[in-house]
């Protein structure tokens, strides 16, 4: 055992962990900690201009890392500007340790400025969250945030640290959390069970969702769905779920109508994996599936299976896992006619999303010229410049149909998008991710609405040098709202005759995001003209410096065409 103070039992933990990076915006309260970090070359602080920042730098470097991502925050005021972007990462599963610094705990019965229950204000929105007021429970809290935050479902953790807790002196071990071994086989029963529900299958479906990704399942879906010859959707694709190119990719379901009820109608079976069967942000009343409808959930979060529709067959597991079981057992039980019959099912959705695709790019050819620029030949001309082994990390919002029909999504980590809806998440989040990612071209395609929730993130990358290249959809409203309105004004009040005004959906200023980006000492540039998109993508893309570029688009609404 070796005495140290609580800060240098926290920095010797960090290292011990392998977490040095560390995404903050540092407060008074912070002090011991910020102090004791010059002692520790190694450990990098990467320094955001408001909170929510920080964390969506960290959960871009943990998504794009595969391990925990380590931040600090500023006592409760600066914590509640983070927890936005706690959210995301809880709703996502992002395996962060968050932290924040508390008032020395000897003033607690004055009720000192700006302190709080920091634990409280995090409880809903983590896996684990506490407070730790000795120096020698340091090394076990942070062993356990640690674990906590890796293990599946992964997810944030949060400890905070008063004051005094920092200067405190223990005699302690540094030892970090051990690895962890997740790779958890199904119940061998429930993997025959499933066979014997989707060897029989006329009609199956495929849903699959983040934690696929998060498994590393690609191959492994991919098999599956070739077996049983099955459509594939996505219920979330923040990550690449499955490749998009694939001839049986039918795209990602829109949850918050009926158009998912009718893409799902006739499936006889339904292979969710690494999903929540179903997860929406607005009311429909009628159910997505058929109550014939055989469910089968393979899921590492088990609280997920069955949460709400009936389950012929739960599989808890890690999914990669899981899915080699299910296709060894499904090449052993399937018989000549149900594998002739899935062939026949596979190339007959292949020539349905070939048809799909052809009239999307007819809808392409016919907008390419239109003023303000086409979503389309935005995207298209964004796909064709940009290099292969790019990175896209994506909050497009209304965007996002156009961005996915243009650029295949086929490998794993090429895509990061937001997760639980908190806007603001992508401005940052290509910086972490590029923090963990130097060698791979980083772009973020980003709403002009969303981008203003986080801008600061602008001058850390400026501050740093990082070269990220955000492309900014700017369409002059909050387009989405609009979307919405229209979905509760036609599909749930039945008016078809009243006509909004948005109110408070349109920036009649209209944002100037090029002209932000030149004030935080990033290149802006302003494009107008559809023929001035592939020079401002390639001068931006060469610069190997940050860099905005700010397109205006068309933002009437109206149906987008898709690719899937």
């Amino acid at each position: 055992m070796a005495r140290m103070s609580g800060k240098q039992i926290l920095a010797e933990m960090l290292i011990a962990e392998g977490a040095t990076e560390i995404f903050g915006n540092p407060g008074t309260s912070e002090s011991p900690f910020m102090d004791v970090l010059q002692d520790y070359p190694q450990v990098k602080y990467y320094v955001a201009l408001q909170e929510a920042t920080a964390v969506g730098m960290a959960e871009g470097y943990a998504r794009a890392n595969g391990r925990p991502a380590f931040a600090n925050l500023h006592i409760a005021g600066g914590l509640a500007n983070g927890i936005s972007m706690l959210y995301n990462c809880y709703k996502g599963g992002t395996p962060l340790v968050l932290t924040a610094g508390n008032a020395d705990t000897r003033m607690n019965l004055t009720d000192p400025v700006l302190s709080g229950d920091l634990v409280e204000m995090t409880r809903q929105y983590t896996k684990w969250s506490t407070e730790v007021q000795h120096a020698a429970d340091i090394p076990v809290a942070m062993r356990r945030a640690f674990k906590e935050a890796k293990t599946p479902p992964t997810g944030p953790t949060f400890i905070s640290f008063p004051w005094d807790s920092m200067d405190d002196e223990a005699d302690v071990d540094i030892v970090p959390s051990a690895p962890g071994y997740f790779r958890i086989r199904p119940d061998g029963r429930a993997v025959d069970n499933a066979v014997a529900v989707l060897a029989k299958a006329e009609n199956p479906v495929i849903v699959v969702g983040d934690r696929v990704a998060q498994s590393g399942a690609l191959e492994e879906i991919v098999d599956v769905a070739e077996l049983v010859g099955a459509k594939v959707f996505a219920s979330s694709f923040s990550e690449v779920n499955f490749p998009t190119s694939h001839p049986q990719f039918r795209g990602v379901l829109n949850l918050n109508t009926g158009a998912a009820r009718q893409r799902l109608a006739g499936a006889d079976v339904v292979l969710a994996v690494g999903t929540n069967v179903f997860s929406a942000f607005l009311y429909v009343p009628d159910p997505y599936l058929d109550p014939s409808t055989k469910i089968i959930h393979m899921d590492s979060s088990a609280k997920e299976i069955e949460k709400v529709y009936p389950t012929e067959v739960g599989l808890f597991c890690d999914p990669k896992s899981g899915l080699q079981d299910l296709a060894e057992v499904l090449r052993q039980e399937m018989s000549g006619s149900a594998q002739e019959a899935a062939r026949t099912r596979a190339a007959t959705i292949g020539d349905e999303r070939a048809k799909a695709k052809e009239a999307y790019q007819a809808k392409v050819k016919e907008n390419w010229d239109a003023s303000p620029i086409s979503l389309e030949r935005m995207m298209t001309e964004l796909a064709q410049t940009m290099d292969p082994r790019t990175i896209i990390v994506d909050e497009s919002v209304t965007s996002r149909g156009a961005l996915q029909s243009a650029v295949n999504f086929d490998e794993p980590d090429s895509l990061y998008g937001i997760r639980g809806g908190a806007l603001g998440w992508a401005m940052p989040g290509c910086i972490g991710v590029k923090v963990a990612k130097p060698d791979r071209p980083v772009v973020a395609v980003v709403g002009d609405g969303a981008s203003l929730y986080t801008i600061q993130a602008l001058w850390t990358a400026a501050r740093y040098d990082i070269p990220v290249t955000w492309v900014v959809c700017n369409n002059r409203s909050y387009k989405i709202l609009k979307v919405n309105l229209e979905i509760y004004l036609r599909d749930m009040l039945k008016d078809q005759e009243r006509q909004s005004e948005y109110m408070g959906m349109n920036f009649d200023l209209p944002l100037n995001v090029s002209g932000i980006a030149e004030g935080f000492g990033v290149h802006g540039k302003k494009v107008e003209a559809a023929n001035d998109l592939r020079p401002a993508f390639e001068e931006a893309f060469s610069l190997g410096k940050p860099a905005v570029v700010d397109v205006v688009i068309d933002g009437a609404l109206k149906p987008s065409p898709s690719a899937f």
